[in-house]
Parts: structure tokens; sequence; C-alpha cells
């Protein structure tokens, strides 16, 4: 049975189970619900507790297997918790973790916990997957996207007794406080706790001021260079400016975030010859993978970019490609970052629906 990690709480009021698969590339909203499982079958009595990582292709699971049959003297129901870091069990594994899943039938002595990172759709397609779906819980922890953060943040907010100031202030304040962590959910969590700490839920009705959360709040913000593909297709100017200072602050190769906004151009530009040659659109997007969130935006920016546009994108992309290797262009930066920026602005201000690009500055400041 599928979970959504927000459906878990009211699942352990209910009732509970003998095994649950715990899944996801967020490590705050992992632990978080690895922590409201524990606490809920210590008061079931569950009060042993061994851990397992699997760690190679010659890992042991005989051990893991005869953990779920024994029992200490001293506790007569325990938790069994089974870490795999990359994902893939491996043949033994999938054996071994068919066999758990059936045990959990009927057994309120062991609760296994199975904790996997992200999972691709083959591997959940996989029978060791489906065997711990069709016997347990799977509680698949997806990462709080940047449009949903603001309201991740006022949640976590209410949680310790505090709040923004109502209408536009408010709203103004969460977005800063996002901005400010975006892409660091462990770190955004620590950053309200110290809200908590500074200005106390009994000080002003627990109201935060944007000026507070100004002072308060670290930028402690990570970017992902494949964030910065859909920033750039959803025209967020702003955004896309924070997350290239970002990543070069971090130290991202310059080729690689060229690739991805080169990427971009190239298949949107194999998406509209497609249409041109009368494919539908949902048919050209399909046969050049494009799916998901990219395929929404692909959606809404086609209609606003002619061959002719796309054209002269794919040349500014070939000329950055030159810049990013060493190589000089005419009427473009000799930065690699700066130019950067302008293919990105350039890119960001078309698929906003603007008639001219953005101008070629570089970074800010």
């Amino acid at each position: 049975m599928q979970l959504a990690a927000n459906q878990l709480s009211n699942h352990l009021q209910r009732g509970f189970k003998s095994l649950y698969t715990v899944h996801g590339d967020e490590p705050l909203l992992q632990q978080e619900a690895l922590d409201a499982i524990r606490a809920h079958a210590r008061t079931q009595g569950y009060t042993e507790r061994t851990s397992h990582t699997v760690a190679g292709a010659h890992f042991d699971w005989s051990e893991v297997l005869a953990a779920g049959g024994s029992l200490s003297l001293f506790a007569d129901k325990q938790i069994v918790e089974i870490r795999i870091p990359s994902g893939k069990p491996g043949k033994d594994g999938s054996v071994a973790l068919q066999q758990l899943a059936e045990a959990s039938q009927g057994n309120d002595s062991t609760l296994t916990i199975v904790l996997l990172p992200r999972l691709d759709k083959m591997t959940k397609s996989g029978a060791w997957f489906s065997a711990l779906e069709s016997y347990g819980i799977t509680l698949q922890v997806d990462p709080v996207e940047r449009n949903a953060l603001p309201q991740w943040i006022a949640q976590r907010l209410s949680a310790q007794g505090q709040r923004v100031a109502a209408g536009e202030e408010g709203q103004r304040t969460l977005q800063f406080f996002a901005d400010r962590v975006e892409g660091n959910l462990l770190a955004a969590h620590q950053e309200i706790q110290k809200l908590g700490l500074l200005f106390p839920a009994d000080a002003h009705g627990g109201v935060l001021s944007l000026e507070q959360v100004e002072s308060a709040v670290l930028n402690v913000a990570r970017y992902d260079v494949f964030k910065l593909s859909e920033a750039v297709l959803a025209g967020q100017a702003g955004r896309v400016q924070r997350m290239l200072d970002g990543l070069q602050a971090e130290g991202e190769a310059e080729v690689l975030v060229h690739y991805t906004l080169a990427e971009d151009i190239r298949a949107l530009k194999r998406v509209k010859d497609a249409m041109g040659q009368g494919r539908p659109l949902p048919m050209a997007l399909r046969e050049n993978r494009i799916w998901g969130a990219k395929e929404r935006l692909f959606e809404r920016v086609l209609p606003k970019l002619s061959e002719r546009t796309l054209a002269e994108l794919l040349q500014s992309a070939h000329a950055v490609d030159g810049i990013v290797k060493g190589l000089k262009q005419p009427d473009w930066p000799s930065s690699g970052w700066q130019a950067l920026h302008r293919l990105a602005l350039q890119v960001c201000a078309l698929c906003a629906g603007q008639t001219k690009a953005a101008p070629a500055g570089g970074p800010r400041r």
C-alpha cells in the first residue's frame, strides 16, 4: 500500500503495520518519517532496535533474515531497520526482501523498516519492491519544490507558534525566506528552529516581521543545475540570477551549466521542428523524451518561440560553448559565467514572453 508523506500521521493513529518502506532523496523528511514510525512503535512495546546497512554486492543477508526471527531476553518486540543507500539490493537481497515481506504478515513481534533513496520507475516495478508494497506500507518522500516552499515554511512556523504578518508583507517575508533556503531543506528546518529561539511565540503574538527574518535567516540555499533549467523555462529571471550566482559560488563546472542550458534549447528546437512536420505537440514531446514538469513548461513556452528565435538561441549557445572552453567570441563577455548569465537570461526572457531578450549583464553581486 502506498502512502504520501503527509498521510503518515493519520495512518499511524488508525493502525500499525509490521513492514514499512521509506524511499526518497530528501534526508530531513525521510528522517522525520522514520522518527514518527519509531516513536509510535515504542508506544506499542517495540523497545529493541537493530540496524543493518547494505554495502557492496557481497553483503550477508542471512544476518538480516536471522534478526527478524530472534528476540533478546529483554524484549518481546523489536524493530529491524534495513538501509540500502544504493537502492539496489542485488540478486540475493531481492530474494531476502521478498522473504522478509512475506514473513511480516501476522508477525506482531518484529517491525521491519526498509530505507531507500529515490527510486526510478524500473526499480519500483521489480519483484522485491512490489513485495514490500504488497505486504506493507511504502512511503515516498518527495522534495519540497520551490513553489511550495513558502507554504511549507509557514506550516513549520505555525507548528512552533509563529506566523508572518497578514497580506502582502507576509508573502514577501515567506518568499524572502524561501529564496534563502531553497534546495537545502535541512538547513531551512534549522533556520526555522532558530527563529523560534530568537523570537519566542509569546512575544508580539508570535508574528514575525520581514526585518526580523532578514536579520536572522542565513543564506543557505543550495542550487541544482537541473532546477536551473526549470527556472529558465518558467521565465523566473530573479531566481535564475540567484541560482547562477549560487552555482558559481559552489564551484559548479561551467561546462555542465552550459550543457544543461544548451540541451534545453536543442530540445525546444527538435520539438518545434517535429511540430513543423505535422506531429501533434504531445507526440513530439514523447518522441523527444520530454515529460514531467519540463513537459508542462515546454507546452507553455513553445507557442512563444518561433523557428527563427530558436535558431538564434542555438547560435548563442554555440558561442557560449566556445567561451566556457576558453575561446573569445565577438560581442560576448570573455568570462564564462558572465556569458552563461547572458545566455540564461536571454532564454528566460523569451520564455516569459518578452519581445526583447534580457540585457547582457554580468552576475549580480
